[in-house]
């Protein structure tokens, strides 16, 4: 059919319309159809579709989880029962208020019995964190090496934990070493004490809402 016949085809007489220019009519009409159908119905229900797909393996990866979870919920559950006690374990191993002195005294002990000259020992401002509070103590002592290391021993054998930080040797003269040191040791707070560090920082997170506004 050539363009001539095709520019004098009249859509009120489709009926009288040659064979192939029928077939090209529907051929033109089924791909408008397909076409409609794919954008206003099927690309939505694909889009829905996917978005389904996405949501179930996202809920069979979150069903996995939490079902691993409950298998091991028993081992998990004496998992923590061993923190516990290993944290109350460690817990019993730092005095309370009442025992930081005689751990202070036991230090200083540990170089005399050392034979070594104490230059400085003093301790400093304590510092609290949520269970328990640090004690730094500035240490100066003078004396031989094999005395120096002896205390450095005798100081990490003590029966509370009492750490040693900043390690400075210098020598000074007819073969006496001079150590510079910062002692660290650990006290657990007790209840009124804990208590009140919570009402401090909940009081302080108060003041910062209130003033963030």
């Amino acid at each position: 059919m050539t363009l001539d016949e095709l520019n004098k085809l009249d859509f009120k007489t489709v009926a009288d319309w040659p064979l192939g220019a029928k077939l090209g009519l529907l051929v033109i009409g089924f791909v408008g159809i397909v076409g409609a159908s794919w954008w206003f119905f099927w690309k939505p229900g694909l889009q829905e579709l996917e978005t389904g797909q996405r949501k179930e393996q996202e809920l069979r990866a979150s069903f996995t989880t939490k079902k691993g979870q409950a298998v091991n919920l028993e081992a998990y559950k004496k998992q923590l029962a061993d923190i516990q006690q290993s944290f109350g374990a460690l817990l019993k191993q730092l005095p309370n208020k009442q025992e930081m002195d005689a751990l202070i005294t036991d230090v200083n002990q540990a170089g005399l019995g050392r034979g070594l000259q104490f230059e400085l020992f003093k301790p400093e401002s304590e510092t609290q964190s949520e269970f328990y509070a640090e004690l730094p103590i500035k240490v100066k002592v003078m004396g031989g090496y094999h005395d120096i290391a002896a205390f450095t021993s005798d100081v990490a054998k003590l029966s509370r934990i009492v750490t040693l930080h900043d390690i400075a040797i210098e020598p000074n003269k007819d073969g006496v070493l001079i150590m510079d040191t910062t002692a660290r040791t650990y006290r657990y707070l007790d209840e009124e004490e804990i208590n009140a560090a919570k009402k401090a920082n909940e009081k302080e997170k108060k003041d910062k809402k209130g003033g963030g506004k």
